[in-house]
């Protein structure tokens, strides 16, 4: 998902400068060549008409000399077309004819990042980011995934900070690169990350909430327990706290301290479903399923689509003798399981 998403902004921040060379296209050329051009395979590919730009582009490209922003631009829709093997080749070529190309180089870079090289894409990155006086957002953020991937931390957290306007060894910089690892399944550095930045700032809020969450991702639920109450003292109005402190009170069987968590939760983000999912699984646990239901059905109406919402109002509605009702809601849970549909976030 992080790959995808940081494609996709890269992608938005250089179709701006496709679209201004199309509607310059369109003064010069009425927007229809008779001979293949550079602006008109802009024109088409701002609008869409991708395959048709890529046709002139390679009419374009065997020319000798070969006009230059050709390869560029077949970079791009090459990247668009999930070719990215071919968008590395062109991306390289763009560069050699025009070393300062900085858009050619950090696309290479990223392109090799989405087929999995980041070890490589790595050097194509730093040298786009270097090659201006202020850094862009985007080469930083695909920078500091590669080089999380490679097991540069410090340098990742640098680039990270970067995005974000930190300093590079500040506790935040430790905290957000923290919060990164973690969406990277690299719990040990991701609770490394977040110790530090407590160090440097024991205040510091959402800290105590990451390393409480590294802990439940471990099954520690004592210590999830720990950190959570102690983020409760420095960030007391935080609903999604309270949503995973009553999650970890209900796994232990703390039943009536997750109740007293989730409700505040509720209180805090009442448009959640979370909260009021885990308070109808606290109340079954206490044997009411009269107000499970309540609470189930509610998230139910708010969230059709989840599965484990529909699962625990069977569970429920059996242990009041309706039915009915409950063989109406397993129907559910199968189906939905069927339809690859999701359930609540594990625990």
């Amino acid at each position: 998902m992080l790959q995808r998403l940081a494609s996709a902004i890269l992608l938005l921040s250089l179709m701006p400068a496709v679209r201004g060379h199309a509607r310059q296209a369109s003064t010069q050329t009425g927007g229809d060549a008779a001979a293949p051009s550079l602006p008109s395979a802009r024109d088409l590919a701002a609008r869409g008409r991708l395959d048709q730009a890529l046709v002139e582009l390679n009419q374009l490209a065997a020319q000798s000399p070969e006009p230059p922003g050709v390869e560029r631009l077949r970079g791009i829709i090459f990247y668009q077309r999930d070719r990215f093997q071919d968008a590395i080749a062109a991306f390289a070529k763009a560069a050699a004819q025009d070393p300062g190309d900085r858009e050619s180089i950090e696309m290479r870079g990223v392109s090799l990042f989405r087929t999995g090289h980041a070890a490589e894409a790595i050097v194509y990155l730093e040298k786009a980011r270097a090659s201006v006086q202020q850094a862009n957002i985007d080469p930083n953020y695909v920078l500091a995934v590669c080089y999380a991937e490679v097991r540069r931390y410090d340098d990742s957290r640098h680039a990270f900070a970067a995005q974000y306007g930190f300093a590079p060894d500040s506790a935040e910089a430790y905290l957000l690169a923290g919060r990164m690892f973690l969406r990277r399944e690299l719990r040990d550095e991701a609770a490394a990350q977040a110790a530090k930045a407590l160090e440097l700032n024991p205040a510091l809020p959402l800290a105590h909430e990451l390393l409480g969450e590294i802990a439940l991702a471990r099954g520690d639920l004592p210590g999830a327990i720990r950190e959570l109450e102690a983020e409760r003292k420095v960030n007391p109005l935080d609903p999604e706290l309270y949503d995973r402190l009553g999650d970890a009170y209900l796994r232990t069987g703390q039943y009536t301290q997750a109740e007293q968590s989730l409700n505040r939760a509720v209180v805090l983000e009442p448009d959640s479903t979370g909260p009021y999912i885990l308070l109808g699984e606290t109340f079954l646990k206490l044997n009411d399923p009269i107000q499970a239901i309540q609470y189930l059905f509610h998230a139910g109406q708010m969230d059709p689509g989840n599965y484990m919402t529909h699962y625990l109002l069977a569970q429920a509605y059996r242990a009041t003798g309706q039915v009915d009702e409950a063989n109406r809601e397993f129907r559910m849970v199968v189906d939905l399981q069927k339809n690859g549909l999701r359930a609540a976030p594990e625990r």
